[in-house]
């Protein structure tokens, strides 16, 4: 899978520096991540499509997405280098030693990406989730941004695989024709990392260390916070909302429609990863009061 012209690609990129050797980390969406060790010891990531098939850019895209976050944050990897086939970044050094409960360090980093807003939904270039391309179109209404830009196309992808019984297809069709109802239309458009589940939130020895893959754009900003609910890693404790809210105001009717958010993960899970997700489909729509 990774020929000795990606390896001869990557050391023209940084300047014909030696790699000494090298890790595939995974190989996801035809997209390769691997860790690098140099000449100069210098330790970093490279990710690249190993077989493209269509026409988003998901390297270009999150090499922009990252030179962005740099300019604002510290805890993403800095932008080393980077094409339009290859994106060169830090390496964050980190282990499984995850904390068992929400700590200020963590908390306060999701608060410092969310407390930059905007005054329209979306976002300058589209940018991904998983190997789904999510379009950030500017809109000036949430429902409709959240409805025609998110849960929509999700919708209709997975529709297209007939995975999807009609019962559970027809009370999707009523959410997104009744979205106005079920969610707020005009909350803060606040910066989202776009993609933050456990797997994307780097710890060390318990403490926070940073934030990878992102999918940037602006939107609801408790969308990332049910996100960060749904599958509950130890580190977001029982108080996690409480202590949020301490930072950032939630709604008080959040928790009626946190599944509506969910339902959009649980759906790209399904087209991206395992159709038994379906199940969890079918769990927050009984959930949603409809």
């Amino acid at each position: 899978m990774i020929s000795k012209i990606h390896i001869n690609e990557i050391e023209n990129l940084l300047n014909k520096e030696n790699i000494i050797k090298y890790k595939i980390l995974q190989i996801s969406f035809d997209i390769a991540c691997i860790k690098l060790l140099l000449s100069n010891n210098e330790i970093y990531i490279a990710k690249f499509y190993v077989n493209k098939k269509n026409n988003f850019n998901a390297i270009e895209s999150e090499s922009k997405n990252i030179l962005y976050l740099n300019e604002r944050f510290e805890f993403f990897p800095k932008h080393i280098k980077s094409n339009n086939d290859y994106l060169i970044i830090q390496y964050l050094k980190n282990d499984n030693k995850k904390p068992d409960e929400t700590n200020k360090d963590f908390l306060e980093a999701i608060v410092k990406i969310h407390s930059i807003s905007n005054n329209l939904y979306g976002f300058n270039f589209n940018t991904q989730i998983g190997a789904i391309e999510q379009i950030n179109n500017y809109e000036n209404s949430w429902t409709n941004f959240y409805a025609n830009k998110r849960l929509n196309p999700i919708f209709d992808l997975v529709n297209s695989q007939n995975v999807i019984a009609s019962d559970t297809k027809n009370k999707i069709y009523y959410i997104i024709k009744n979205i106005k109802d079920l969610i707020p239309d005009k909350p803060s458009a606040s910066l989202l990392h776009g993609d933050l589940w456990e797997g994307n939130i780097l710890f060390k020895n318990n403490k926070f260390v940073g934030f990878i893959d992102p999918g940037t754009f602006f939107g609801h900003n408790e969308m990332e916070i049910a996100y960060l609910r749904w599958f509950m890693p130890k580190f977001i404790d029982s108080n996690f909302l409480d202590k949020y809210n301490e930072y950032i105001n939630l709604d008080k009717s959040y928790l009626e429609y946190e599944p509506i958010y969910q339902l959009y993960y649980a759906l790209c899970n399904v087209a991206l990863w395992d159709k038994s997700y379906i199940k969890e489909v079918k769990r927050l729509i009984n959930k949603i009061k409809i």
